[in-house]
């Protein structure tokens, strides 16, 4: 099967997210920003998010324990799927991180190798796998 790596990503491995702030939080960012303490708005919110995600960092690793998560990066290939699949058996996914299904599967593959799939973060996979995995998508 795949590896799992645990990652800080890089500029061609985020999600792009939209936030609305109050005026007055917009302008104390823009403020902080002016003033040299941030090279940018994106810079300030990504170094608050990190910074409030270790103040909370016993909490996630203990979630992830507890509801057996996988951490990271998962990558599964057609090979995997196809080996699960002869095999008998149905992948329960459970990803906190980035979920990959290679683009080469297809969607009866996907459909009769995985049971049922969670990601918190991103799923990446051609729209016609995600569309056959929307019933066993949580």
């Amino acid at each position: 099967m795949g590896s799992v790596q645990e990652l800080r990503p890089k500029t061609g491995d985020t999600e792009k997210i939209t936030i609305n702030l109050g005026f007055v939080d917009l302008g104390q960012v823009d403020l902080l920003v002016q003033e040299g303490f941030y090279s940018n708005r994106t810079d300030f919110i990504r170094t608050a998010i990190r910074n409030q995600l270790d103040r909370h960092s016993d909490v996630t690793k203990q979630s992830v324990a507890r509801n057996n998560v996988e951490l990271g990066l998962r990558h599964f290939t057609r090979a995997d799927l196809e080996r699960v699949h002869a095999a008998g058996q149905k992948l329960e996914i459970r990803v906190l991180g980035l979920a990959s299904i290679a683009d080469d599967v297809s969607p009866e593959l996907a459909r009769a190798a995985i049971g049922s799939i969670q990601v918190l973060g991103a799923l990446h996979a051609s729209p016609a796998v995600k569309a056959a995995l929307a019933d066993r998508t949580r």
